[in-house]
């Protein structure tokens, strides 16, 4: 069986932080997802990610996942957050070929709202009931803030960017409470 018959995101966060992929990671793609969906992408893009590369790793995975959601006709979206303030960079969807157009201007600085970009997220994904709602939120945790989960949202992952010492594992913390897969991509 090809590649395409594997739903990579899944096994990824089936494997977690575990070094070695394993076969009782490997997820296969369900039929029913292959589109339909609608991933929101909420991209912390505070100061803190602009340290040891974090933001431009976060802007890697989420290439990785719109190539995805393209390969699986998917619609997509992208909130960014950073300083006091929350911008939509892409209203819902179909997902598009890479074009780095929409990604490089994206940058960082100033505090983590990350509340209100949780908000915002659960806003956007409430209007669009009739599709699967996934919510990624790309970050490094470092917030005092702790957000609900959005009602709605039918799968949740928290892709953790923070690493080394002084970790606060507050990302790893978040996505226990909103009961979502936590991720930490490969340095």
């Amino acid at each position: 069986m090809g590649g395409s018959a594997y739903d990579w995101p899944r096994t990824l966060m089936a494997r977690g932080a575990e070094a070695q992929l394993r076969p009782e990671h490997l997820r296969r793609r369900p039929q029913e997802a292959r589109s339909g969906a609608l991933h929101c992408f909420l991209l912390d893009c505070s100061a803190s990610m602009l340290k040891d590369g974090k933001l431009a790793r976060a802007k890697g995975v989420l290439v990785a996942l719109m190539e995805e959601a393209y390969r699986r006709r998917d619609r997509v979206a992208l909130l960014c957050f950073g300083g006091n303030t929350v911008e939509l960079r892409m209203p819902p969807r179909r997902a598009g070929a890479f074009n780095d157009a929409w990604l490089t201007p994206i940058a960082g600085g100033g505090g983590t709202p990350l509340t209100l970009g949780v908000q915002q997220a659960g806003i956007l994904l409430a209007k669009h009931e009739s599709a699967q709602r996934w919510l990624w939120l790309l970050t490094d945790g470092r917030s005092t803030e702790s957000p609900t989960r959005p009602p709605g949202v039918d799968m949740a992952t928290v892709v953790d960017f923070e690493a080394g010492p002084g970790a606060l594992g507050r990302a790893a913390s978040l996505a226990a409470a909103w009961r979502a897969a936590h991720v930490r991509p490969a340095l």
